[in-house]
């Protein structure tokens, strides 16, 4: 048998790679003859990074940059073959940097995403793919733009406070100090959602929550962007408020755009390309996937969507791994998948979960693939 076991990170858990070696493990208790290929799959979060120049090659550049909480942490791109530069927003703004009593939309920033976008320019780079999941802000993308060279000022000249909290301080975006190389660098911007920058289905509603907003905040936040995109279409003459896809990342998404000449393309389908994704899956007799959560947003654009949607194209099965299934998810078995498994076995908290999913992993692989190995006697 065949398997291609292609997932993305268990967020705050398991990084994709891992993830497909704690199913093969399971798979091979069972059958031990099957031939397993791992493509570890990121769109745009944890680990596009490494996705990238595992399919490509490569150099990994470390640097010292600032991280959602304006502290110097240690982050990283990549340097692919051909000098573009691939970077994800999570290894300086992701919400991993951050304890669960730190997580505050109203103050965090994604400065340190700019500062890597700056590194990688001042090398030589002149495109930039950058993906934006994971991340612990909801600035809109100011943070990046302000280490770009733009000034975010309010109505006393100075510049507001990191974080989405201090958008509506704003008054003035000056762009006249941009640092010249941002205009000769072309920007992809890896995104995972549609979402649009502010109301029912945007950042702050959506994304808010799981970053540390209260209900109060999340109206406070929601306003705040759609201020952010009226100065945005008055100082720039861009218009993001509906931008498919510029809520995500807090907003990041519209500002990529909006400051850096951004382009969205959907993060699956960059790394489809550049790792040979679909003709794996024609080879496979067996498809798995999976994700941290998967819920009626799977289908926004999400891995195991894309998954799906090259599972049901070839007419393989698929079996997806989640470590929790949110409301919506039965809607996914119309979008390719086969079926669909959470994890946890029993009554158990998240940091248990957290700390026994490599094991759950390989357990609920296994229980999958007995069930095969006997009905295919």
């Amino acid at each position: 048998m065949k398997v291609l076991i292609a997932p993305d990170s268990f967020k705050d858990c398991l990084e994709a790679a891992e993830v497909a070696r704690y199913l093969g493990e399971g798979i091979h208790r069972v059958m031990p003859e099957a031939k397993i290929t791992s493509i570890p799959v990121a769109d745009g979060g944890e680990g596009f990074v490494q996705t990238m120049l595992s399919a490509m090659g490569g150099e990994k550049i470390t640097l010292n940059v600032l991280d959602p909480l304006m502290r110097e942490v240690k982050a990283f791109y990549g340097i692919l073959p051909g000098g573009t530069a691939v970077i994800e927003m999570a290894a300086a703004s992701g919400i991993e940097h951050l304890t669960r009593e730190e997580r505050n939309p109203l103050i965090t920033t994604t400065i340190g995403t700019g500062q890597l976008m700056l590194n990688a320019m001042e090398r030589g780079c002149r495109k930039i793919i950058i993906g934006i999941g994971g991340s612990a802000t909801n600035d809109g993308g100011t943070g990046m733009a302000k280490a770009l060279g733009y000034r975010f000022l309010d109505k006393k000249g100075n510049e507001v406070p990191p974080g989405g909290g201090s958008l509506g301080e704003i008054v003035e975006i000056d762009y006249s100090k941009i640092d010249p190389l941002v205009g000769e660098t072309a920007v992809w911007v890896a995104c995972d959602v549609n979402n649009p920058l502010t109301g029912p289905q945007g950042a702050s509603a959506v994304y808010g929550p799981q970053k540390g907003a209260t209900a109060e905040v999340v109206d406070e936040l929601d306003a705040n962007l759609a201020y952010l995109a009226v100065l945005i279409k008055k100082y720039l003459n861009v218009d993001v408020m509906r931008l498919a896809g510029g809520g995500a990342a807090g907003g990041l998404g519209a500002g990529l755009v909006a400051f850096a000449g951004g382009r969205l393309q959907a993060g699956f389908d960059i790394v489809k390309e550049q790792t040979g994704l679909e003709d794996a899956v024609t080879k496979a007799d067996i498809v798995l996937t999976g994700e941290g959560k998967m819920d009626g947003q799977t289908k926004q654009g999400k891995t195991p969507w894309g998954v799906a949607q090259l599972a049901k194209k070839h007419g393989k099965p698929l079996f997806a791994f989640a470590g929790f299934l949110g409301e919506g998810y039965r809607e996914l078995y119309d979008e390719g998948f086969t079926s669909i498994f959470a994890l946890p076995n029993g009554p158990a908290t998240l940091d248990a979960c957290i700390s026994n999913a490599p094991e759950l992993l390989a357990d609920s692989a296994e229980q999958v693939f007995r069930v095969l190995k006997y009905s295919t006697k």
